[in-house]
């Protein structure tokens, strides 16, 4: 191909005009792209999108056939698919062809909103008329029943994929009235990748062009997998995300659905990340009921959410932690001497490793109270840096909560007194290590100070008290019922949330 290219070029040079009918490989060859890596959502930027694919398949070329046999049983747990009945649609009553045609639609919609990927394939048997104008009538009907159907279907899709040649053309230009689109690459050697453009009913989405004949028999598979929902990302990622720009992602200590839900949608409306913390105190009401809440709600947020097991002081309790889906949790043996301590968090840390966990633990002690538990303030104490060392070697540990003067609940009333010199020394041993900095006990902490503690390295900040006391203040309002209760306490959390996501600087770089 590069070789024909050149010839071309040199004739060009001599005079000679050329109109060309390609493939995609030739494109690349005559203006001399070089060949990189099939392109996938992060690649374009393109954030998290809980809305299913389309995938429209009309060709009947053997191959497609093979590929998307291949496709549903690589893809049977994830993929939603509905198959169109030519015989309803190019042999029966105009009725009868409408129906079939609706059905899919409502089904189409469905999938989409729920966030599966969907498949919408025509029947594969080959249907074929007595004479070659009757072959050609029944394409045509097959043709426009497709670009009714995605017409119609008015979900807007995280990417749409069109099989076959003239499938591609006709969805593109018919169905979904693109007039130009910005070639972003490949999805696979030989599928090109588009972006529709503004004036289409879905501006920016997606949209693969698939060959009929192109790839083999596992290609159609591969682009749909590479072009999965993403996952949820982890706490690592969050917090290495706030290290690389500065700044801080707040941890939230939830009880109940409506602050699982405050969290969320202060989160969505600052497109900020965050964390769903969970201290022990709540999971022994709330139970397992109250995990699976927070990870679903973390799933389906548009935003990055995380699942985190807060204070693990007791050992029995962790080891459950570790086994109902949280992302991270905390190994909590502040009440204990330092070798113990070590042993305690080195045994949990190696377990929660092994499950892909980050594991946050303390050094030093808070005094303070938090949902029952009181350390008075005579049992608090400081973090050592020397020990700090000797902790993080021997543990194993991603992130440390350290004791710098900060309290869980409330600040006395002359306000807070952090050590910020031990905080700088902590954040240079950290920065050796690699591991992340936490502070605990941000609620009531005056805005200046926590923008020096970001200032200073630290990456995330606990907050229950403020939130807490917000919903608690809200039930003292006279509503006429428990809807309008639930409502309310959710925006007085959210209105906190928000707040301090800003403070944090978290907010904008979801």
């Amino acid at each position: 191909m590069n070789v024909f290219a050149a010839g071309m070029i040199q004739a060009e040079l001599q005079g000679k005009r050329f109109l060309c009918r390609t493939a995609a490989s030739f494109v690349s060859a005559r203006i001399g792209i070089k060949p990189k890596p099939p392109i996938r959502p992060n690649d374009l930027g393109l954030k998290r999108n809980l809305a299913g694919g389309l995938i429209v398949v009309g060709s009947y070329v053997p191959k497609t056939t093979k590929q998307v046999d291949k496709l549903r049983s690589q893809c049977a747990q994830s993929l939603r698919v509905i198959e169109v009945s030519v015989e309803m649609i190019s042999l029966k009553s105009t009725e009868e062809r409408d129906q079939e045609i609706s059905r899919i639609v409502e089904l189409g919609n469905a999938y989409i909103q729920s966030g599966r990927d969907t498949l919408v394939v025509t029947s594969r048997q080959l249907i074929t008329g007595k004479t070659p104008e009757e072959s050609l009538e029944i394409n045509y009907k097959v043709s426009s029943a497709l670009v009714e159907i995605v017409r119609r279907i008015d979900s807007r899709p995280r990417y749409i994929l069109a099989k076959g040649g003239i499938t591609s053309s006709d969805l593109a230009t018919k169905a979904l009235e693109a007039r130009r689109a910005k070639v972003m690459g490949q999805a696979l050697a030989g599928v090109p990748l588009w972006q529709l453009g503004p004036e289409s009913r879905h501006p920016g989405v997606p949209y693969i062009v698939f060959p009929g004949n192109v790839g083999d028999n596992s290609a159609l598979a591969e682009v749909v997998q590479n072009w999965a929902c993403p996952s949820r990302s982890s706490t690592k990622e969050l917090l290495l995300n706030a290290e690389k720009s500065g700044y801080a992602v707040g941890a939230f200590n939830v009880y109940n659905l409506e602050g699982i839900e405050a969290v969320i949608a202060a989160a969505e409306a600052e497109e900020s990340p965050a964390i769903l913390q969970v201290h022990p105190s709540s999971l022994k009401q709330g139970g397992v009921p109250l995990v699976a809440c927070c990870i679903a709600a973390a799933e389906r947020a548009n935003v990055p959410i995380t699942v985190h097991y807060d204070h693990g002081a007791d050992k029995h309790d962790l080891l459950g932690a570790l086994e109902m889906g949280f992302d991270s949790v905390m190994v909590d043996g502040s009440h204990l001497t330092l070798e113990e301590n070590i042993l305690y968090t080195k045994n949990i840390s190696s377990l929660a490793h092994a499950e892909g966990m980050l594991v946050e633990a303390e050094l030093g002690r808070l005094s303070g109270t938090e949902d029952g538990l009181t350390v008075e303030e005579y049992e608090a104490r400081f973090t050592d840096i020397a020990q700090a060392e000797q902790f993080i070697d021997e543990t194993g540990i991603d992130a440390l909560a350290v004791c710098i003067g900060n309290v869980h609940g409330k600040y006395p009333p002359s306000g807070p007194n952090l050590r910020l010199d031990l905080l700088k020394e902590l954040r240079a041993l950290t920065m050796k290590k690699g591991v992340s900095l936490v502070l605990h006990g941000a609620s009531g902490l005056p805005h200046e100070l926590v923008k020096e503690c970001i200032d200073l390295g630290v990456r995330k900040f606990n907050v229950n008290t403020e939130v807490r006391n917000s919903y608690l203040q809200s039930l003292k309002k006279p509503e006429k019922d428990l809807v309008q209760v639930m409502a309310s306490a959710k925006e007085a959390m959210k209105a906190v949330v928000a707040e301090k996501m800003r403070l944090f600087g978290s907010a904008g770089k979801a």
